[in-house]
This record gives structure tokens, C-alpha cells and sequence, in this order.
């Protein structure tokens, strides 16, 4: 650009030099006027001529230069909105990243507040457990039958230890007959002419013969009957009823609660959780009187089936037992030792039994809270926190608010407190169905 501007600053100074007239001194004698003019010459004005088209060859290649850094220019510019627009979604993705955090951190801490909670609640039965204890040695020890007491609690101990092993010897026994009557039942209704009418209703047919109904679907399944569905069942000592059974390769299940879709709105009150409500081809629950009646008559297995809206599904089974009305319907599970992480939502806290709680019959263990009431629907419930199958149903996706998702049904140890599940089902059948 500098030469440039130098040649056209020569150009005009010989432009202007040459372009006027100039008067010449010679020996011209004094007092003579004469003037003579010179105009350019030829050789000039190509000087002129050449300086001005190498000023503008110059101009091009500055403004030539100049667009290439322009078009250099709007490249970094184009990169910088694409990084501009790359750091908008990495900003996105690490607000989402720790909303997920912080719902994780909060199932924790929950989680960490009610271990707590049951460790104190543990730590002050065992003081209860050992202060009774030390009363009852102190008051041993003072009247001198130390020695006399000591052989007799090991002579006690051996006797408990033999009956023990008696009875399972006699349980061993009465398992085996059990499965052989089955058997022999099962080949008898097989042996027996059928009318056409039990293919097609079987329910109907029980009820003529009610002497001959099934205490539950896995007798039904032991005299013959493979196919899932609605049948009649008359447990010992008991009216009979309609169940939904679900037939397996192992033997029959009796179904006793089922979600999958939100047709059936399960916050009920006490009387409808205890006669049952829904329909059995659909979500339903089918009674907690109607479940002790059948659960009482031997050892039941309670299995459990749950499913995400990613069609991942998760099942856990325990050995359980069910009170009657006079204790609320507790559930109770006997303690196996240690629960995997997924049975820990339900067995840890039923192994003492938990009594089934509603909105109007406050059963629960929170001291200051009816669980039934701040969550939704009818459970076993403890600290409001672990497990409800019973909740509210969302259909995807869940709401945002997270006092809202803890409504739903939930399993914490699977896909956390605030993760509304799919569904649900709950089947129970005799514990010697693993057996046959």
C-alpha cells in the first residue's frame, strides 16, 4: 500500500511540473517580454500513464489480500458460533446431569436417614432385650442356683434342638404325603368323564360341585388345569370366591394385585383394601381377608413382579405370612439371613412383621406421619420410604415435580424413591411348589 501511494505521488509531482507553463532565462536581452511556454512531452505523460496502472495493479492485489483475509475472518467467526453453539449443549446436558445428581444424592440421603431411624429404633429394642435379661440373671444369681440354672438351660437347649429336628423330619414327611394326595387327587379328576361345559367355564362347574373346589390355584393346577384365567376357590373353613390364577411350568399362582395401565384407582380406604377391589381380568386387588384366608392354611411364598417404562423387568420371592384382622393383616417375613438389595425394600422391615396401613387406619411406623395419607393408596409401610406397589399410576413420562413422583408406585431399591414404575404384580402359591 506504501508503494503505491509513492508512485502516485510521483506521478502528480511530474503531472504538475510539466502540466503549466514555466518561463525559461537564457540570454535573452534585458527588457525583452518574450515568454515561451513548454507543455509536457509525450515521454510524460506515459510516465503518468505507467504510474497510474501500476497504482491500480496494486489496488487489486490489496483488495485481492483484503478479501482473503475477510473470507479468513468469517471462517473463525462460523467456528466460533459452532463452539458457541457446542458449549450451549454441553451446558445443557450438565444441568440435566446434576438434576440426576441431586435426585440420586437425595434417595440417599434419604436412604441414610431411615438406616439410621432403624438402627436406633434396633439398638433401643436390644437395650430393652439385655436390661430384661440382666434382671432376670441378677435375680438367678442371688439365690445361689447359678450352677443349677446354667445345666439346666443346656439340658433345655438339647431338648429344644432334638424337638426341632423332629418336627422337620415330621414336616419332611407330611410334605412328601402332601404331594402324593395331590398326585393322586390330580390323576383321579384326570380318570373322571369332563363335560364339555368345565372346558368352557370352569368357574360354573365348581360351583355345582362345591365339595370338590380347589383351595387355591395351585391345587387347580395339580388336578389339571394349564391355563391362566379367572376360576373358583374355596379355601379350608372359608366361602368360596373368584381368583385370577396364573398358571406356570412350576404349578398355579394365585394372583393378588395387579398394575398395568390406570384403570383403577387404588387410593381406597380401609374396607375396600380389606374386600378387594378392580377387576380380576384387569388391576384389581383382590382383598386382604380374602388373602389370609388362603395364606393361612399352610407355608405360602409371596412373589413379586415389577416392570420400567424401558420394558426392564425385576422379581423378587419370599416366604411370608399374613395376620388376620386383629393384627391389622401384618405381613411378616421370616429373616433368611441377609436380603440382596433388591428383597432389602420389602423384607428388612417385615422380618418383626409390618401391619398394613391406609389413608384412614394410620398402622405405619412413622410416629409423625400417615404414610397412606402423604404418599397414596394402601400398604405395608414403614418409614413411608421403601416400597409402595399400591401408589398412583403415571403414564409416562412421569411429572416433574418430585412431590408428585413419590405418589407412584415404587420400588426404592430398584429404580430409586421418585422413579413411578409400569407395572406391577403379586402372586402367592404353597411353598412346596419349588418341590414338585
Amino acid at each position: 500500500m506504501k508503494t503505491a501511494l509513492g508512485h502516485l505521488s510521483l506521478c502528480l509531482l511530474v503531472l504538475s511540473a510539466s502540466g503549466f507553463p514555466f518561463e525559461r532565462k537564457g540570454s535573452t536581452p534585458p527588457g525583452a517580454k518574450e515568454k515561451r511556454v513548454q507543455y509536457a512531452a509525450r515521454d510524460d505523460v506515459n510516465i503518468i500513464a505507467h504510474g497510474l496502472l501500476q497504482l491500480g495493479q496494486n489496488l487489486k492485489e490489496h483488495v485481492d489480500k483484503t478479501k482473503v483475509q475477510m473470507r479468513d475472518i468469517f471462517n473463525k467467526l462460523k467456528a466460533f458460533n459452532r463452539s458457541m453453539s457446542d458449549m450451549g449443549k454441553d451446558s445443557l446436558r450438565l444441568q440435566a446431569r446434576a438434576l440426576e445428581m441431586e435426585d440420586q444424592l437425595l434417595n440417599v440421603t434419604v436412604e441414610l436417614r431411615d438406616k439410621a431411624e432403624e438402627v436406633q429404633q434396633e439398638r433401643r429394642t436390644m437395650s430393652e432385650r439385655m436390661s430384661r435379661i440382666e434382671e432376670k440373671v441378677d435375680s438367678m444369681l442371688q439365690g445361689d442356683k447359678g450352677p443349677d440354672i446354667q445345666l439346666v438351660l443346656e439340658a433345655q437347649s438339647r431338648r429344644m434342638e432334638e424337638l426341632v429336628e423332629r418336627v422337620r423330619l415330621q414336616q419332611d414327611k407330611l410334605d412328601k404325603q402332601s404331594t402324593r394326595l395331590r398326585t393322586l387327587q390330580s390323576q383321579i379328576q384326570r380318570s373322571r368323564p369332563r363335560p364339555e361345559a368345565h372346558a368352557q367355564n370352569s368357574a360354573e362347574e365348581q360351583r355345582d360341585s362345591p365339595v370338590e373346589m380347589a383351595a387355591d390355584c395351585h391345587q387347580l393346577f395339580l388336578r389339571g388345569e394349564t391355563t391362566s384365567g379367572v376360576y373358583t376357590i374355596q379355601p379350608l373353613h372359608s366361602e368360596h370366591f373368584n381368583v385370577f390364577c396364573e398358571m406356570t411350568a412350576d404349578g398355579g399362582w394365585t394372583v393378588i394385585q395387579r398394575r398395568q395401565d390406570g384403570s383403577v384407582d387404588f387410593d381406597q380406604l380401609w374396607e375396600a383394601y380389606e374386600n378387594g377391589f378392580g377387576s380380576l381380568n384387569g388391576e384389581f386387588w383382590l382383598g386382604l381377608d380374602h388373602i389370609h384366608t388362603i395364606a393361612k392354611n399352610g407355608s405360602y411364598v409371596l412373589e413379586i413382579k415389577f416392570s420400567d417404562w424401558g420394558d426392564d423387568s425385576a422379581s423378587v420371592r419370599f416366604p411370608f405370612k399374613l395376620g388376620g384382622k386383629e393384627s391389622n393383616y401384618s405381613l411378616r417375613i421370616p429373616d433368611s439371613g441377609t436380603f440382596s438389595t433388591l428383597e432389602s425394600s420389602l423384607g428388612t422391615d417385615a422380618v418383626l412383621g409390618l401391619p398394613f396401613s391406609t389413608s384412614d387406619h394410620d398402622n405405619d411406623h412413622k410416629v409423625d406421619m400417615n404414610c397412606a395419607k402423604h404418599l397414596s393408596g394402601g400398604w405395608w409401610f414403614t418409614n413411608c420410604g421403601r416400597s409402595n406397589l399400591n401408589g398412583r399410576y403415571f403414564q409416562s413420562p412421569p411429572p416433574k415435580q418430585r412431590h408428585q413422583r413419590k405418589q407412584g408406585i415404587f420400588w426404592k431399591t430398584w429404580r430409586g424413591r421418585y422413579y413411578p414404575l409400569k407395572s406391577s404384580t403379586m402372586m402367592i402359591a404353597p411353598a412346596d411348589i419349588h418341590k414338585l
